[in-house]
């Protein structure tokens, strides 16, 4: 998925803390408290999540790679201390787990939907809190942190990253074509991301009547980046194609099921001429971008547009069938503590992932050890510098 950036995220859902390491930044990046606290704010602070994101406040920490608000050009070491850590101290304890602790939080009943089946079977375990620790979303808010760092890299070279929520439930809202500013600052003041007040107003209602019925909710997100250079990946390399390198960024995020780019799914019901946007000049400007800025592997100059499909949680109070692992009984599935939707909080993440695919994209072709070479290498191309 990355080629010249490579990142490791480390950490158990209520473990001490989540580790991120981002090597390959080249040095001189600007990089601001603000920045990297505001992509952690909007991930947590969106409706239908638990009551845990009271709790976590995801203040990051700057191990190393970073001195005077700028990367070093080393690897960038970030971590997010779990503000629950103490309470699970002895259950997950590093060399002596407390008996008594692990068993007040053993978990033997897997859950139709997550990890805990498969990973477990996968471990040759039957306590599933081996697997569910690290299969837990909590680790997004790490690869959030570091995508920022990614962002930082994005906008010293003039390209831009938002996100937002085109359907909860059953709720779709309109397709509105909007200029990126007006439509990054409509989902940021939404409380669900949804550029559309009235359909916003319709998601909340939706997650209240979820919420009151113990059930979860899925729906589909969008990340939109304006200001990327034409040639980004690869039309000769499979693995280096730009749109292979972002679907597998997207769907590596927990409960994204399908990843589309510019019109998505509705592709397949087109014929090639109601489909394909039609070239106007030499330098590529299009009347549509109905291909979402990607044709053969490589960005065409025009905007990225991507969409995911993201399930409903698998944690659902009552409970799915399941088994239990040990008895072999039937059950409900293991109920803990769940969000209503993670769809809004997901597009969010789905920024971060984008992020860091197209930094990597640039730092490919454009090459660098720091970023003032970064720049020069792209002016060289006419490319517009900010």
């Amino acid at each position: 998925m990355l080629v010249r950036l490579r990142m490791l995220v480390a950490g158990e859902s209520h473990g001490p803390a989540l580790v991120g390491i981002l090597e390959g930044l080249p040095a001189g990046v600007p990089v601001t408290r603000e920045g990297l606290a505001r992509d952690l704010r909007r991930r947590r602070l969106v409706a239908g999540r638990s009551a845990r994101q009271s709790v976590e406040r995801d203040d990051v920490e700057v191990l190393a790679g970073l001195r005077g608000g700028a990367t070093l050009g080393s690897p960038v070491a970030l971590v997010l201390r779990n503000a629950e850590a103490q309470r699970w101290a002895a259950a997950m304890d590093p060399f002596v787990v407390d008996d008594a602790a692990a068993n007040a939080v053993r978990v033997t009943r897997p859950r139709p939907g997550h990890a805990d089946l498969a990973g477990a079977k996968k471990l040759d375990v039957d306590d599933l809190r081996a697997v569910l620790e690290r299969a837990s979303a909590r680790e997004t808010a790490m690869r959030t942190a570091v995508g920022a760092l990614a962002r930082a890299l994005l906008a010293a070279v003039g390209v831009r990253v938002t996100s937002s929520v085109r359907a909860l439930g059953s709720v779709c809202a309109p397709d509105l074509k909007l200029p990126f500013d007006e439509r990054a600052a409509r989902a940021d003041a939404s409380p669900v991301r949804c550029v559309d007040e009235g359909s916003a107003t319709n998601m909340l209602a939706a997650i209240d009547e979820a919420g009151a019925a113990g059930d979860t909710l899925g729906g589909e997100i969008e990340v939109q980046a304006e200001g990327l250079p034409q040639g980004l990946g690869s039309f000769a390399h499979a693995d280096r194609r730009l749109s292979a390198r972002l679907a597998g960024a997207l769907a590596s995020i927990p409960a994204v099921r399908g990843v589309g780019f510019g019109v998505g799914f509705e592709a397949a019901a087109r014929t090639g001429r109601a489909l394909h946007d039609a070239i106007l000049d030499i330098d590529g400007h299009r009347a549509s971008n109905r291909a979402g800025g990607l044709e053969g592997g490589m960005s065409n100059g025009m905007p990225l547009v991507l969409r995911a499909a993201v399930k409903p949680l698998a944690m659902v109070q009552g409970g799915v069938d399941s088994v239990d692992l040990v008895t072999g009984a039937t059950v409900d599935g293991h109920v803990e503590r769940s969000d209503v939707t993670a769809v809004p909080a997901a597009a969010v993440v789905a920024e971060a992932m984008v992020c860091l695919v197209l930094a990597d994209a640039l730092l490919e072709k454009f090459g660098g050890d720091t970023l003032t070479q970064l720049r020069a290498h792209l002016g060289a191309t006419g490319h517009r510098l900010p």
